[in-house]
């Protein structure tokens, strides 16, 4: 793997000159009352967020991109390459289809807009000028897929040669990237760079196998300290939907662990992973979207509105439905309490 390992690491130091960001987002998509995607309401997020988050992936799962069609998830991709290019942020686009040949048509419509919006036909020249620095997609969906069957159709989308990101996401796709077939792929495909893992399991990530210096994040929710290189865990980092919401605090843990201050980490990790699981329980009924989107948007909700918030109309799901008063009301009653409400909200 040697060979293959020192290409990755040249072509994760060309695209990352700066080195690669600790903390990344999945941009949560918000919505107008009449259910098309709210931009203003987005650029006012993103500018609060990115004076601590610089990496972001879009459209993630917190940002619905397994809902959005292929008009609103083009339609999000050309606002977030300006905005990026705006703002010096760097971006993971998420191909998320359920099937390998959704992901290569929707990879080529990305590819054909994003070429239109730099005006650059040569691949890398194009992807630097629109700030992407990799495309991310999932295992094709299939609870009965076999190991041989997720690496072949993860090897089409390889093949191509483009920078990528595994993203491993078992509670949509119904499987999980084994260990032995990661480590196959990371030997073949240097352009592999990338791994996100969101299932709770960490099988990849505390297995044995050679990572072959693959950047590896932590998608789960919850103990962020421990899973830390810094604090004697296998992550590189976090993507984390919670940096929609708590990005200070997480950028915290991550410099805390990294100068061996583990007591403060941990500290800090507990005030969010409190927060957020019980906002995550108080959404968990609701009907409509994911529950890791749905806490998000309740918790968002404050941080743009401040206490005023619960005064608010909830905001809009995907589906066209807003979040009820009483989900609002409970959310802003758990950040009172453990002292997250801010006295100002970003749109205020």
């Amino acid at each position: 793997m040697n060979n293959e390992a020192d290409i990755r690491a040249g072509l994760i130091a060309e695209l990352f000159p700066r080195g690669v960001p600790r903390l990344w987002r999945p941009l949560l998509t918000h919505y107008d009352g009449d259910g098309s995607i709210d931009f203003n309401r987005m650029s006012a997020h993103l500018a609060h967020i990115s004076r601590w988050v610089k990496g972001y992936l879009i459209p993630g799962t917190t940002g619905d991109g397994w809902e959005l069609n292929d008009r609103e998830t083009m339609e999000l991709v050309r606002f977030s390459v300006a905005e990026a290019r705006k703002r010096d942020l760097i971006l993971l686009v998420g191909v998320l289809r359920p099937e390998t040949a959704a992901v290569e048509r929707v990879l080529n419509e990305i590819i054909t807009l994003v070429e239109a919006m730099t005006g650059r036909k040569e691949i890398t020249a194009c992807l630097s000028a629109a700030r992407i620095v990799a495309f991310t997609i999932c295992p094709p969906k299939g609870q009965a897929l076999t190991q041989d069957g997720i690496e072949n159709d993860l090897s089409r989308v390889l093949d191509r040669g483009l920078p990528t990101a595994l993203y491993q996401l078992p509670q949509v796709t119904e499987n999980e990237v084994a260990p032995p077939a990661f480590e196959r792929l990371v030997e073949k495909y240097a352009n592999l760079i990338f791994f996100k893992d969101t299932s709770g399991n960490d099988r990849v990530a505390l297995s044995a196998v050679d990572k072959g210096g693959v950047f590896l994040t932590r998608g789960a929710e919850g103990d962020y300290a421990q899973w830390l290189k810094g604090a004697g865990g296998p992550y590189d980092g976090f993507l984390l939907s919670t940096a929609n919401c708590f990005p200070e605090d997480l950028l915290t843990v991550i410099e805390n662990s990294e100068i061996g201050n583990i007591r403060a980490a941990r500290e800090t990790s507990d005030r969010v992973t409190s927060a957020f699981r019980r906002v995550f329980a108080l959404v968990q009924p609701m009907a409509y979207g994911n529950a890791f989107t749905n806490a998000n948007k309740a918790i968002d909700h404050y941080f743009a509105f401040g206490p005023s918030a619960r005064k608010k109309e909830g905001p809009m799901l995907h589906a066209g439905v807003r979040m009820s008063e009483d989900t609002i009301s409970a959310t802003g009653d758990i950040l009172a309490h453990l002292d997250f409400m801010p006295r100002k909200g970003y749109l205020q």
